[in-house]
């Protein structure tokens, strides 16, 4: 039994009246023992289940990340923007339609560019090489660890199509998790032929480095947070983990934090745990079922900021219908059904999951600063995925992994 913890259990377990927050020093402390096992099993369920009753405060939670940041895993790039990677960023487009334009507008506009490129979307060597020597943050999605269980998740589809065109991703989460149990982002990439699991940590910082997709897998990349993961189980609710681990950051340098929640104070709690942290490139997203992805059935509530000059973040009120996109969510019947659905997108036929895939892609390129307004987003989402080039992502990320796992063999 540890003594120090206990008197941490004390602290955040004795009640409404008595009870007090911890500091972040002491968050961070609670939360390296029990990543540790310092803290016996009755010590660290009793403590999930009180902090969980109190709430943790976003001094608690910044110290919880600082403990993940001490004992976690941490991505590295060297030279980000020098690979060949990507499609570009700002040499994309020779002309930038304005957002009043139509859909129809921006892809005659669209075509004139291609003309301009001598038929094709893709730069040519000489844009190529430019768009290298710009930079762009790797963008991090922070999704529920314990997945999707009502809706069809469209958010590595998201992922694919930013590193398509030159924005590094960064995703992490384990296995099939309590308490929803619904289905993880590891199963679906290997559904898709894209295995992380088996890949060590240098590997997947490899594969980021060329490919512009990273994955960190708990119970390869981050064995101790998955040795909690039975806690979740036995105490039958999330812990306060479980938020925290959504504004997580498994990569070290210039980042684009992007987060999903379900109750409106959990936005709040991120802002203060940011500013906390010095974190000043977010997105927050009131997304399906606490994820990413933005709904169709109604109005998608963000929350950024882009500047460490900013002290304030901007709200957008996005109304699917004002672009046409309003629609019901595609139910997630089956993983068999979510996969072939995936790959129809992929395969650029029209099918009920696109039009979601089109409506978070435009997003996200347009919140990266791809495009510059959401029309252009929108019709340049649409492109990609029905010109095949998404589908060509995910294969040269397939044959890399390979071709790591090859090398490797013994």
């Amino acid at each position: 039994m540890s003594n120090a913890f206990r008197e941490l259990l004390k602290k955040v377990g004795s009640g409404v009246h008595t009870g007090k927050d911890l500091t972040r020093s002491e968050a961070a402390a609670a939360t390296r023992m029990m990543l540790l096992q310092e803290a016996t099993p009755a010590q660290i369920g009793a403590f999930m289940i009180a902090h969980r009753i109190k709430r943790p405060s976003s001094e608690e939670v910044a110290g919880m990340l600082d403990a993940y940041d001490e004992l976690g895993p941490k991505l590295q790039l060297k030279g980000l923007g020098t690979g060949n990677w990507g499609l570009g960023t700002g040499q994309y487009f020779s002309t930038t339609p304005s957002f009043s334009q139509s859909r129809s507008d921006v892809r005659r506009s669209l075509s004139r560019a291609a003309d301009a490129h001598g038929g094709s979307l893709i730069p040519n060597a000489q844009s190529r090489e430019q768009s290298d020597s710009l930079t762009q943050p790797v963008m991090v999605f922070g999704i529920p660890y314990d997945g999707r269980s009502r809706t069809a998740p469209v958010t590595p589809l998201t992922a694919l199509l930013l590193t398509t065109v030159g924005v590094p991703v960064v995703m992490h989460g384990g296995d099939c998790m309590p308490t929803k149990y619904g289905i993880p982002l590891i199963e679906i990439w290997q559904g898709l032929g894209v295995d992380f699991s088996k890949l060590t940590l240098t590997q997947v910082e490899q594969l980021l480095q060329t490919t512009g997709l990273g994955f960190v897998y708990l119970p390869q990349h981050f064995p101790q947070a998955q040795g909690l993961v039975p806690y979740r189980d036995q105490i039958g609710k999330r812990p306060p983990a479980a938020t925290m681990e959504l504004i997580w950051c498994p990569y070290v340098g210039d980042t684009h934090i992007v987060a999903g929640y379900v109750h409106p104070p959990t936005e709040s709690r991120f802002m203060e745990t940011f500013e906390l942290r010095g974190v000043a490139n977010f997105t927050l997203v009131k997304g399906l079922e606490g994820s990413c992805d933005l709904p169709r059935d109604r109005t998608a509530i963000i929350a950024f900021r882009q500047s460490s000059s900013s002290s304030t973040f901007e709200r957008l009120l996005l109304h699917p219908r004002d672009h046409g996109f309003a629609g019901m969510e595609v139910p997630l019947d089956s993983t068999t059904q979510l996969l072939a659905q995936m790959q129809d997108v992929l395969n650029g036929k029209c099918s009920e999951l696109m039009p979601a895939a089109i409506w978070n892609g435009g997003f996200y390129l347009w919140r990266c600063g791809i495009c510059s307004d959401l029309p252009t987003g929108f019709t340049k989402a649409e492109a990609l995925f029905t010109s095949g080039k998404v589908a060509q992502k995910l294969e040269e990320i397939s044959q890399a992994i390979a071709s790591m796992q090859v090398a490797h063999q013994p």
